[in-house]
């Protein structure tokens, strides 16, 4: 029993370690990743010199990725830059410096409570609006925009390390798994959610937080997986044969995103620091000592899925 408990501590910390990794590597990473090409283009120029052809095609090769850091740097930019900043700043200064010029306009007439009056009501139509016209928009904007980067980094950091990706045979297989991968994380989500409200002290927060980092070391690892050719079921089964481990990878994500109260600064900081991970996962090589006991989480939300899925789109094809 003692040895089975320091296996799981083992793959915590370990997973821990792996996760932080992408802090350092990210700015080793494009310097590796150029190194890497102009090696191949002095060897691709030797051999175009000794079969006596125009060199000129070699000297035009353009880099097919975009380099990590700025990527990163990007993602940080937008989602910490633009949208987080400007939630901190309609909230910390807008509107705190309109309530004091109401404040101070009614104050000269003795009318402090028809000022607490008129902001009771400002105040929400102002928020509402801000909400509507820039934070709703920019929400969604930076949602796509992050898909696309968070891919690029995915796939330049798997093109160094790891090689041409392996990806599933056919598109429409790809797309199918995709959709349901998806559906699992939309409702993992949820089935984390549920646990957070279970009437059982500390117990629910613990099941909570252990779901989350299960979810998150998904996120962070699935880039990889997916470029390996491994479809959802082995992704799955890896994460729950191998918990201990997952659950420390996602432990450091899950625990800064839970600092913020708003849900929606919450998701910045997740946008901020996701990249990170990404590398994290596409260089971790996770532990396999620690899988006598797994857990398998992922199971009720998989066969709700299947139900959902025979229901829908099988009725349509039997018709």
């Amino acid at each position: 029993m003692a040895e089975h408990i320091k296996d799981v501590l083992t793959a915590v910390s370990h997973g821990i370690l792996d996760s932080l990794r992408g802090f350092i590597l990210i700015f080793t990473l494009d310097r590796e990743i150029e190194l890497q090409r102009s090696l191949k283009r002095e060897t691709k120029s030797k051999i175009v010199r000794r079969s006596h052809t125009n060199t000129s095609d070699a000297s035009k090769e353009k880099q097919e990725e975009p380099r990590i850091l700025h990527r990163t740097l990007q993602c940080s930019l937008l989602n910490g830059g633009v949208f987080c900043l400007s939630i901190f700043a309609f909230n910390g200064i807008v509107l705190p410096l309109i309530e004091a010029l109401l404040t101070f306009s009614f104050s000269f007439g003795g009318q402090l409570n028809a000022a607490q009056w008129v902001w009771s009501w400002t105040s929400p139509v102002l928020s509402a609006t801000f909400s509507t016209l820039w934070i709703l928009p920019l929400f969604v904007l930076s949602k796509c925009v992050n898909c696309f980067w968070f891919q690029d980094i995915a796939d330049a950091a798997y093109k160094y390390s790891r090689g041409r990706p392996q990806l599933l045979p056919s598109i429409s297989k790809m797309i199918a798994d995709m959709l349901f991968s998806m559906v699992i994380q939309a409702l993992f989500l949820v089935q984390a959610m549920i646990m957070g409200l279970l009437p059982i002290a500390v117990f629910n927060d613990l099941l909570s937080m252990l779901h989350l980092c299960l979810l998150y070391s998904l996120y962070s690892f699935e880039y990889r997986w997916f470029n390996e050719g491994w479809e959802l079921p082995k992704r799955l089964t890896h994460i729950e044969n191998h918990w201990p481990y997952f659950f420390g990878f996602g432990l450091p994500l899950a625990i800064l995103t839970s600092l913020p109260s708003s849900t929606l600064v919450s998701g910045c900081v997740f946008s901020v620091l996701f990249p990170f991970f990404i590398i994290s996962g596409n260089e971790a090589q996770p532990t396999t000592k620690a899988k006598n006991y797994p857990l398998r989480l992922f199971s009720p939300v998989v066969a709700l899925a299947n139900t959902i899925f025979n229901r829908t789109i099988g009725r349509r094809r039997s018709t």
